[in-house]
């Protein structure tokens, strides 16, 4: 009876023991699980977009945004000339930057070469230059202005002082001796007097780039260069990224390493936001036109 009594005990305290240890495995589990779930929902941080006016840096920047988004990051915009852009991103107070024009924009990334980093171009061979209408047939290249500058007013219409390319342009009028005066005002100003000369087929000139909605709605044309060839002879567009970037958020930045867009992609979707459609909407359809692409960056980042 004795021999019974203690095997029924043994028995039980084997029973308990084990419990005990399953108890302890599944504890030890638990913990490991939650690390990884902490480890794999940890916030990304907040990246701010610096944005122009420009209609060339509103499709990047909405695609970027949408994209990041979806890799986890939180997205702030900030709009403010281009002078001001890279004096914040200078100071850290932005940390993307997506239509950076190389070489015309020099002077900035020299100023600010502690502090910023440009990456590898979106697209290039943009060009850009003086810009006449396509039904101003006898004039092609700038020499042909040379002479006949009381047809365009003696006057160049083109945007913001602040902007490193109205240098290059002045520079271009004096390389040609040219009797006209440059007229600067906003995008916006200078596409309303281009628009209200060629609705009266009336001679115009004014700086116009590749890519924008102006040559196709307008019918214009950029004037070939020959004789001073080292002015306007092609861009690059290019990310900018505040330095502590590539450690702050190394999957955006590589992404933003990666990134290419057409000209001619650039160009369309350029129109149909200047034609009133939701810059978000046209940016989404573009990521979705070329999703696969963009699901192979974005794996190769991981």
């Amino acid at each position: 009876m004795k021999k019974i009594v203690l095997m029924i005990i043994f028995l039980l305290a084997s029973i308990v023991l084990f419990a005990c240890s399953q108890t302890d495995s599944e504890g030890t589990s638990g913990e490991g699980t939650e690390e990884t779930t902490e480890a794999n929902t940890e916030e990304k941080p907040e990246l701010v977009l610096g944005l122009t006016n420009w209609t060339s840096t509103l499709p990047p920047t909405e695609i970027v945004t949408s994209i990041l988004e979806e890799m986890g990051y939180s997205i702030e915009m900030e709009q403010a000339n281009l002078a001001a852009i890279y004096a914040a991103m200078a100071e850290g107070d932005i940390d993307i930057y997506m239509d950076s024009w190389y070489p015309q924009q020099t002077q900035y990334l020299e100023e600010y070469s502690d502090s910023i980093e440009q990456l590898s171009p979106i697209y290039d061979n943009a060009n850009a230059g003086m810009v006449v209408p396509e039904y101003m047939e006898d004039i092609n290249d700038v020499a042909d202005l040379v002479g006949n500058e009381s047809m365009i007013n003696n006057e160049v219409i083109a945007i913001e002082d602040g902007d490193p390319a109205m240098d290059e342009l002045q520079e271009l009028i004096d390389a040609y001796d040219l009797d006209v005066e440059l007229v600067n005002s906003s995008e916006g100003a200078m596409i309303s007097a281009a628009k209200a000369s060629t609705d009266q087929n009336e001679p115009i000139l004014l700086y116009g780039w590749r890519p924008h909605s102006m040559f196709n709605e307008l019918g214009l044309k950029i004037l070939t260069n020959k004789e001073h060839p080292e002015y306007f002879s092609g861009s690059s567009i290019h990310p900018l990224v505040y330095n502590n970037v590539n450690e702050k958020a190394p999957e955006a930045y590589e992404f933003l390493e990666d990134l290419t867009i057409p000209i001619p992609d650039m160009e369309e979707m350029i129109i149909k936001i200047d034609a009133g459609e939701d810059p978000e909407e046209v940016a989404q359809e573009w990521i979705n036109d070329n999703r696969d692409r963009l699901d192979d960056m974005l794996k190769d980042n991981q």
